[in-house]
């Protein structure tokens, strides 16, 4: 079992970043939780046998994230592990007729949110000479589908600094990770779907999804392979999944 590393996960009040924080706290990790949403972030907290930062804040602001990351208490610096997975997807709509407000909140989250996180903690481990950053991808960012467009876009964006980091990083011993799962159940299809339940669910129907538990195992696998193994990139999907747009549902 690790012990006394510390890992930083956005988006761990829910979903692969909520059941990522809880399997790194098994294996004797302190979780830097970081979220919107505080009650969740509390609750987690909580719920966890280990040492918990939670830390409030919105991934898109940037000076938010500059001013928070950048004076987290000393015994909480040398961070060991970044998971990059805070993101998200909104709409599902062709080019023509799409909401701009949901293609600025993609590219905020998804992109520039990524960049801004690292950019804050990358330096601290170059320093240090060590580190792991695993960021969070997407069959999206490999496959383009029907009226993914902008999604799509964002996420090729993670795959393409997931690659940049690897090179930049490389003289610096420091380890980076994409992990781009396929269909996983989570509130995933609820928010692209603007709150409607019953069209998210359509989205799971008829096969069995991978799960949040499936990606954070991942996620460990890949931190716990020996200091002179780097699983570059990773792509996971549901047995019943074949592509971004083939699926089994039978």
């Amino acid at each position: 079992m690790e012990s006394n590393k510390i890992a930083l996960i956005t988006g761990a009040t829910s979903g692969i970043g909520k059941a990522t924080a809880t399997l790194l706290a098994q294996h004797g990790y302190n979780v830097i939780a970081c979220g919107r949403r505080e009650d969740r972030l509390l609750e987690l907290k909580d719920q966890l046998d280990t040492e918990v930062l939670p830390l409030v804040f919105d991934i898109r602001d940037r000076a938010a994230v500059m001013e928070i990351l950048t004076t987290i208490p000393e015994s909480w610096k040398a961070i060991d592990v970044l998971v990059n997975n805070a993101g998200n997807a909104h709409g599902l709509s062709p080019i023509q007729s799409g909401n701009v407000d949901d293609w600025e909140a993609m590219i905020d989250i998804n992109v520039k949110g990524l960049l801004y996180v690292s950019r804050a903690i990358i330096p601290g481990m170059v320093e240090r000479g060590r580190g792991h950053v695993v960021n969070i991808g997407s069959i999206a960012g490999k496959e383009v589908y029907a009226n993914g467009n902008v999604y799509c876009a964002s996420k090729y964006a993670v795959d393409a600094l997931n690659q940049g980091m690897r090179m930049d990083l490389n003289k610096e011993g420091i380890r980076v990770t994409a992990i781009n799962p396929g269909l996983v159940e989570t509130e995933f299809s609820i928010v692209r779907f603007k709150g409607d339940k019953e069209r998210s669910k359509k989205v799971y129907n008829g096969y069995k999804p991978l799960y949040p538990e499936d990606i954070a195992e991942l996620v460990h696998y890949v931190i716990s392979a020996p200091p002179h193994v780097m699983i570059a990139d990773l792509t996971v999907f549901p047995t019943a999944q074949a592509s971004a747009t083939i699926v089994n549902r039978s």
